[in-house]
């Protein structure tokens, strides 16, 4: 290896590893200031976490640019892709075509915020779970059984989400329950309005002129007349997904409770069977 060669080799080395470890550096630097500081400064999370996550890919592009504009033949070569674009022009584009996608649409969240860091977001499928990370090509989604769901920001943009977090954590649960046609309908709405009233995760979500027109906290409604039951409907406010689910869970088991003890019949189907004696030909069909 001459000395020419071995002085680029050198060089192509240092740059590489200076690369990395600015790159490691300045995302442990960016953790600490995101994990220590946004809370103390009130400050959205989501912007810091993104240009960590973007370092590495600018200083590394970086690294590489100062390489073929450093390297006499390197710098030739590339002037030489330029000149002659044409075909690699087209297939890099082709091949970048989902990378870039995935880029702006990540800019495009960061900008437009549809959500953050730690919000509660749903899909259309029913997929739920919390915003842990967003990238320059994905987002990082935290689901309720502790799974990483990874998502392409270019895929995530298009989605139709629910967002539980945006300007008002409140959520509206819907509760229901079925009672059989004989149970008594006045009080099994009495059961559950007090069940539901004194449960500490409950939020009175009534105005002051619903308070003095005597609207109940909880409202509780008869939906359906389904073919085995009456259908009610409870609806109960309360602070946010999780503490909807709670609710909803803890009041299926204290209402059935209740229904048991007072009389209230919870149904269930039941099937007659009919025998048809059918004499022809002296035969029983």
């Amino acid at each position: 290896m001459d000395k020419e060669t071995f002085n680029y080799t050198l060089l192509v080395g240092i740059t590489v590893v200076f690369a990395i470890v600015l790159t490691i550096i300045l995302r442990k630097i960016l953790s600490v200031f995101i994990s220590k500081y946004s809370l103390k400064l009130r400050t959205d999370p989501t912007n810091f976490s993104f240009l960590k996550n973007s370092v590495g890919f600018i200083i590394y592009t970086a690294a590489i640019i100062f390489i073929f504009y450093k390297i006499p033949y390197l710098k030739s070569l590339g002037t030489a892709l330029f000149a002659g674009a044409g075909i690699i022009t087209i297939v890099i584009g082709f091949a970048s075509q989902k990378a870039f996608s995935n880029i702006i649409s990540g800019i495009f969240i960061l900008i437009f915020k549809p959500f953050k860091i730690s919000d509660i977001i749903e899909f259309k499928d029913g997929q739920i779970g919390v915003v842990e990370e967003i990238t320059l090509r994905h987002t990082l989604i935290q689901d309720y059984q502790n799974r990483r769901i990874i998502i392409p920001n270019s895929i995530i943009s298009e989605e139709t989400i629910i967002n539980c977090n945006i300007q008002d954590e409140k959520i509206r649960k819907h509760i229901e329950f079925s009672i059989s046609y004989d149970s008594d309908i006045d009080k099994a709405i009495d059961i559950i309005r007090d069940e539901v009233e004194k449960h500490p995760l409950l939020i009175d979500n009534r105005t002051e002129e619903d308070i003095e027109n005597n609207i109940p906290c909880v409202i509780v409604r008869v939906i359906a007349l389904s073919d085995f039951s009456v259908d009610l409907k409870a609806y109960a406010w309360t602070s946010g997904n999780d503490n909807g689910f709670f609710l909803k869970c803890d009041l299926l088991k204290s209402v059935k409770e209740r229904f048991d003890r007072e009389g209230i019949e919870i149904p269930f189907p039941y099937m007659t069977i009919v025998y048809k004696k059918d004499m022809k030909n002296g035969a029983k069909i």
